[in-house]
């Protein structure tokens, strides 16, 4: 597709968006439907429930404010990981070891429901091998270590192991970091726009009727159903799903206090050449960081490199500046590259970092806040809440049984707690 294409509610022209291909468009909602589900949100959670329902033989209705993958799900830095987003040792301290381990067994799960579902959809998704994940500070090793023998041991992953200083350097092609890290071969990354893609199509052919451009504005019970009222119709079901994340602009007060969003820049180079050394193997990175830096190299060679966060509303004027800096100090040789692409946009975070999944009220449920964590997760969320809703699995519920505290500071005071609180972790990053 060409370039020219700019989201109306994310900065920037993503290398996503230049490489996908054909992206469908579809149609605006005009007029009332009536159906079992209405889903509100064309991400990877809400394409993921609309195509598991509309298989199993549910008439499903799926409506996106803009269009599919102009949120988190297609501008995303394309790494799976491993796991939830918190440690299976910090799991373990909050949970129990059972508890902790059928989380961690969730999380793998959804890595093979990824390729499940890109095999029943017959698409390509760009899928590359391996993970890295380096300390920025020394005093950071010996806790990542334990994490390997916990992994490696009781939790039976088996796909980790541990780099020291000299080791990860030449993993990396750079000598920045100045510990070692993790080696991950059960991992990986990949293009996510072109598995939003594939994966509209797939729901859109199994039977779902997907809408863009059409954005909720209030959500109703009547008589026993859920009503979704848009500009152009009303969508009247047995059950809604808002699967909304960082784009649920407060349609309802559980999400505005229980689900943050957070702006996230990337930006990519242009392409390196063969005998570049950053990532000879090529990996994904993500470091030790709270305001964790991530990156790797496309299918086609560039390095696509992630690490600039937004705390406030405003859309900072220069997204490519901060984001050569923090390429150059990783890998000097690459001071003043140029990037080809630059962009943004909203991911959405918890107090505690793990995804929120509620029925508000009867027949109406919410999924997000999947805090970095959502390649995986998200897509095998909106999968876990069909089976349920179809009588099939009760996985689910050890995500909706998660304790999920409010942001502090009520209506008024959310946001500005957020950023100083976001701004001192920062802060202790560099310290």
């Amino acid at each position: 597709m060409s370039d020219a294409y700019q989201s109306p509610v994310s900065p920037g022209v993503s290398w996503y968006e230049a490489t996908v291909g054909d992206r469908p468009t579809y149609p605006t909602l005009d007029g009332d439907k009536t159906c079992d589900v209405v889903i509100v949100g064309g991400g990877f959670c809400g394409l993921s429930a609309a195509y598991h329902l509309a298989k199993a033989g549910s008439s499903v209705v799926l409506l996106e404010q803009h269009r599919l993958g102009d949120g988190a799900s297609g501008r995303n830095g394309g790494q799976m990981g491993t796991g939830q987003r918190a440690s299976v040792l910090e799991m373990e301290q909050a949970f129990g070891f059972e508890r902790a381990k059928a989380l961690f067994d969730m999380a793998e799960d959804a890595k093979t429901n990824l390729f499940e579902t890109a095999k029943a959809g017959n698409f390509e998704f760009d899928y590359q091998p391996g993970q890295l994940t380096p300390m920025h500070k020394k005093r950071y090793e010996a806790e990542a270590r334990e994490e390997v023998e916990a992994l490696n041991g009781r939790f039976g992953y088996g796909a980790v192991d541990w780099l020291d200083q000299r080791e990860m350097a030449q993993a990396l092609g750079s000598d920045h970091y100045v510990g070692g890290g993790l080696r991950d071969v059960g991992t990986g990354h990949i293009h996510p726009m072109k598995y939003l893609v594939g994966l509209g199509k797939t729901a859109a052919q199994t039977g779902a009727e997907i809408f863009e451009t059409t954005r909720a504005l209030a959500f109703n019970s009547v008589q026993g159903k859920i009503e979704v009222r848009t500009a152009s119709g009303t969508v009247r079901a047995e059950r809604c799903l808002m699967a909304l994340n960082g784009h649920h602009n407060d349609v309802h007060p559980a999400l505005s206090s229980k689900i943050m969003p957070i702006q996230s820049f990337i930006g990519t180079t242009a392409p390196l050449g063969h005998n570049s050394p950053v990532l000879p193997g090529g990996e994904a990175a993500d470091d030790s960081r709270f305001v964790v830096r991530y990156f790797r190299k496309t299918i086609d060679n560039r390095l696509l490199f992630g690490g600039r966060e937004a705390y406030g509303k405003a859309t900072p004027g220069d997204i490519r500046r901060t984001i050569n800096k923090q390429i150059a100090e990783i890998y000097p040789m690459l001071d003043g590259v140029e990037l080809t692409h630059a962009w943004g946009g909203n991911v959405a975070i918890t107090m505690p970092r793990q995804p929120y999944v509620r029925e508000l009220e009867p027949g109406l449920w919410a999924a997000g806040g999947f805090s970095g964590h959502g390649v995986m997760l998200s897509n095998y969320t909106g999968r876990m809440i069909a089976e349920n809703w179809l009588g099939k699995s009760e996985q689910i519920d050890l995500l909706r049984e998660l304790k999920i505290p409010s942001f502090p500071g009520g209506k008024w005071l959310r946001n500005p707690l957020k950023v100083l609180a976001l701004t001192w972790y920062a802060m202790v990053d560099r310290v």
